[in-house]
Parts: structure tokens; C-alpha cells; sequence
């Protein structure tokens, strides 16, 4: 009989590209990954792995037990949780993805009430960019994250992840208040008066940077961007400073004060923000709870940003 965790190695191993990335994922030795793939191999009765270059593609034998070994994680999944769900008490640990700004502003709240109603469920957070950390959660890294998309610009969608919508963040120009930047900064009144004036986005290639590029190249213009960062807090402080203009999210404001001038942009561009889980998964009882508890403190917060 095939070993259910050799097929998961095996699995590992199609979904992350080389053996040296697996032994970091799960912590291994890359030499003990090559044994027990080998072992597999023997096992199967079949060539599983094939040298090209300097890396090992996946036969079509392999690709088929990876399929399989996919249904019985899920199923293992599955059986956990209903397991869990027998249980009067609500317990476990589970790794939580988030962006940035939801992890400052929705967490905090969210992690509380959690800890308030099932004081025994370990929530362990790591903050990741959406597309990384929705990938990660399909491999099983993480139990849950949190994402953002932009309008025009759909987050990558995996096989097994259910999606639920978290809430709807209005984007909105800022620029910086009257008393730190006067001259071109205190003339701009909309996106297209903006044209000649400093800017801060996010690197290149994220979906953001490309949306807000668009949205400036609709205007009329390309963007000068002489800041580059991907902490949105920098962006506030940029803007607040006098520094910089930048498009923000509302939920950057939460907690806060907005010490900068905010004007509305044509269409009311809005992203999406949302939780994605396994649906193997989602059965479980602290999967169900986290859930609810992000949900809940998304609408106590919807009047705020």
C-alpha cells in the first residue's frame, strides 16, 4: 500500500518546483525528501521522477498519484474537522495569512472577540501579500487568509478554496492638508490636477501599482513616482507630510485621524476584500469561528471607512 505521507512529499514537490524548497516548507533535510521519494518509487512500481537539467519533472504516473494524494488530504481534512465539530469545546491551532492594513485594522478586533468566545483556539498570524498567501493556503500552509483584489484585477483563483466576501473599501486620492504642502499640492482638486506632482505607489507588479497606474494613464498622464513601498503606512505618512500624493484605501484610516485632504474619484473605485479557505476545511468548527469573527468586526468597522 502507498504511504499517504510519501504521496503528500510527492505532492509537495509538484506544487513548490524542487526538493530544496519542500525541506524548507516542511522542515526536513533535502536528502531525507530524495529518500523518501525514491522509496516511493519503489513502491509504486512505476518511474516517478525524471531529470531535465538540473531539475526533476513529474511523470505522468506521478502527476496521477498527485491527484490522488490531493482527494485524501482533503478527506483527511474533512474528517478532522468533523471530528472537531463532535466536540462541545472549540480548540485548535491555526495559521492565519493577512495583508497589511487588514492585519492593523480588522486583527486586533477580530482576534479578541475570538479569544473572548473560544478562549482555546491558537490563532498564529503572518502577514503575506494576497497572491502568495491564497497560493500558500491551497498548499496548506495556512487554514485561512484574508486578500484584497482591485477593481479590474481578480485575485489568482484555486481548485478547493472557497471565497466569501469579507467587505467593500472605497480608494480615494489623497493629498497632503493645506498647511504642509501649499503651491501645486494645495491647487490639486482631482486625479487629472495631480499630473505633475510627486507620487507614492507600490512596487512594480503588484496588482495595485498596475491598477493605479491605469487609473492615472485614464487620466491623462503617467504617474512620477519617486516612491516605492509596499507598507501603506509609509504611503500615510508620505502623503500627511507633505511628500507625496497616493491613491488609499479607507481601511488605512481606521483608528485614525485623516490628516490629508481625500477627493472622491470618478466611478468610486472600491476593492474587494475577502477570506479564502479550503473547503475540506471549512467544516471546522475554529475555521467557522475565525470567519465569523472577521465578518463581525468588518460590519462594526463598515461605518468607519
Amino acid at each position: 500500500m502507498l504511504d499517504v505521507h510519501r504521496l503528500r512529499l510527492l505532492r509537495e514537490l509538484s506544487l513548490r518546483g524542487t526538493i530544496s524548497e519542500v525541506a524548507a516548507a516542511l522542515s526536513y533535510s533535502p536528502s531525507s525528501i530524495s529518500q523518501q521519494l525514491s522509496i516511493l518509487e519503489r513502491e509504486a512500481g512505476v518511474t516517478l521522477l525524471r531529470k531535465t537539467g538540473r531539475t526533476l519533472q513529474l511523470t505522468p504516473q506521478a502527476l496521477l498519484l498527485v491527484a490522488h494524494a490531493t482527494e485524501l488530504l482533503d478527506t483527511l481534512e474533512r474528517a478532522e474537522a468533523a471530528l472537531a465539530a463532535s466536540n462541545t469545546a472549540v480548540t485548535g491551532t491555526f495559521r492565519l495569512a493577512v495583508f497589511q492594513t487588514a492585519a492593523l485594522a480588522l486583527i486586533p478586533q477580530a482576534l479578541r472577540a475570538l479569544r473572548d468566545r473560544h478562549p482555546d483556539v491558537r490563532v498564529e498570524m503572518v502577514q503575506h501579500e494576497p497572491e502568495t498567501a491564497l497560493h500558500e493556503t491551497w498548499a496548506r500552509d495556512f487554514d485561512l487568509v484574508v486578500a484584497e483584489q482591485y477593481p479590474g484585477h481578480a485575485a489568482p483563483h484555486y481548485a478547493g478554496l472557497d471565497r466569501q466576501f469579507l467587505a467593500g473599501d472605497a480608494i480615494r486620492l489623497a493629498l497632503p492638508p493645506f498647511d504642509a504642502a501649499p503651491g501645486e499640492f494645495g491647487a490639486a482638486d482631482a486625479l487629472s490636477a495631480a499630473a505633475n506632482l510627486p507620487w507614492v505607489m507600490e512596487p512594480a507588479g503588484a496588482a495595485s501599482r498596475h491598477w493605479a497606474e491605469q487609473a492615472c494613464r485614464q487620466a491623462g498622464f503617467e504617474p512620477d513616482v519617486r516612491f516605492e513601498t509596499a507598507d501603506l503606512q509609509a504611503h500615510v505618512r508620505l502623503v500627511e507630510s507633505g511628500n507625496a500624493v497616493a491613491f488609499l484605501p479607507d481601511l488605512v484610516w481606521v483608528g485614525r485621524t485623516a490628516n490629508a485632504r481625500l477627493i472622491e474619484l470618478e466611478g468610486l473605485p472600491r476593492r474587494t476584500i475577502f477570506t479564502a479557505i479550503r473547503s475540506s476545511s471549512g467544516g471546522h468548527p475554529a475555521v467557522r469561528a475565525i470567519r465569523h469573527a472577521l465578518e463581525e468586526t468588518a460590519h462594526d468597522l463598515a461605518s468607519l471607512w
